[in-house]
């Protein structure tokens, strides 16, 4: 392995000791335009209308090799049953490690209320899925021979799935998901270069959604704890996010603060310092009739980083079979 090839991994574990791209879907911000779904498996079907979201995630551009996603997502509830289905199908590069997934999504919603005003709904979700990991080392070897490098593109596909649930009470909603809970035998490292087989993560979010009597306007702060069962890592995201109606549908936007409570350690010339992933995310989109379109933009507010470019990402989205708003609530994720 040559010297810039190594430097080019050790800075990585230093600057992004929560993103690895073994881990099934990757978790960043792009829940918070309208897709909960990629997250929560028991979303699936919960709106109504159907959603069908595509999004493309690009991170330091100008750098060989950074990494980049895309997802695509569908998702609708069947008839006027309690019952909905989902799809995910993505893509996701980062560096040597590359892995392309699909996911289907069973989830059923059960009904509290007395009637369809009060809005008091328990959701059960379930999504399985084969994911492909492939790790290029065809490049490693150009330094001579090294005995724990094949010097080959490796490959393996596993199957995993994942369990959660939600509950929607008039303005309030909570999720709770177990994501990837089989263990997987396959290409996975940690950031000492040890393999791994527990991809286990736990997603816990909440939020509230205000809204004055006859106002144009609401705002709805969140938060979600994000738990990975095999580093013992975790992080929280806190956000605030806020709506406007139009005329045409709803201006929306809203920012984001991911904080890890872990720390990475680094030699700064002087000795050991230590820092925390910190990430600010700012949003901005609009409901057209049926459609969506989205932006996100992620910095990475630390001192030691890669690239001092952003990460971009655009969101477009199309609502479809859609039904009356029925709940008297100020709920956009259902109505």
């Amino acid at each position: 392995m040559n010297l810039k090839t190594f430097v080019l991994i050790a800075l990585m574990a230093v600057i992004s000791p929560l993103s690895f791209s073994q881990e099934g879907l990757p978790i960043y911000s792009d829940y918070l335009t309208d897709n909960y779904y990629l997250i929560h498996p028991s979303m699936a079907g919960v709106a109504n209308c159907g959603k069908l979201r595509l999004t493309a995630r690009q991170q330091w551009f100008g750098q060989d090799d950074a990494p980049n996603l895309q997802t695509l997502s569908a998702h609708s509830r069947l008839g006027d049953g309690p019952s909905g289905l989902g799809a995910i199908v993505y893509n996701d590069k980062n560096g040597f490690h590359s892995q392309v997934g699909a996911y289907l999504t069973y989830a059923h919603h059960i009904m509290f209320s007395r009637n369809t005003i009060d809005l008091s709904m328990l959701s059960f979700g379930l999504s399985a899925g084969f994911i492909q990991y492939k790790l290029d080392e065809t490049s490693f070897l150009s330094e001579g021979f090294d005995p724990i490098i094949a010097g080959i593109e490796q490959s393996a596909t596993n199957f995993n799935i994942d369990f959660g649930f939600s509950y929607h009470f008039i303005d309030f909603y909570a999720h709770a998901t177990v994501k990837n809970i089989l263990n997987n035998e396959g290409i996975n490292f940690n950031e000492q270069g040890l393999s791994f087989d527990n991809l286990r993560t736990y997603l816990v979010s909440s939020g509230y959604v205000f809204k004055k009597i006859n106002s144009e306007y609401a705002w709805e702060p969140s938060i979600m704890f994000m738990y990975r069962d095999a580093t013992k890592e975790s992080s929280i995201d806190i956000n605030f996010k806020g709506y406007k109606e139009m005329d045409f549908g709803t201006l929306w936007a809203g920012l984001s603060y991911r904080r890890s409570f872990d720390g990475a350690e680094f030699l700064d010339g002087t000795g050991v310092s230590t820092q925390k992933l910190q990430y600010f995310t700012p949003f901005v989109g609009v409901n057209y009739k049926n459609f969506v379109f989205a932006y996100t933009y992620s910095y990475q507010a630390n001192s030691v980083v890669f690239d001092n470019g952003g990460f971009h990402q655009i969101t477009f989205g199309l609502n479809f079979n859609c039904r009356r708003e029925k709940y008297d609530c100020e709920c956009p994720s259902v109505n």
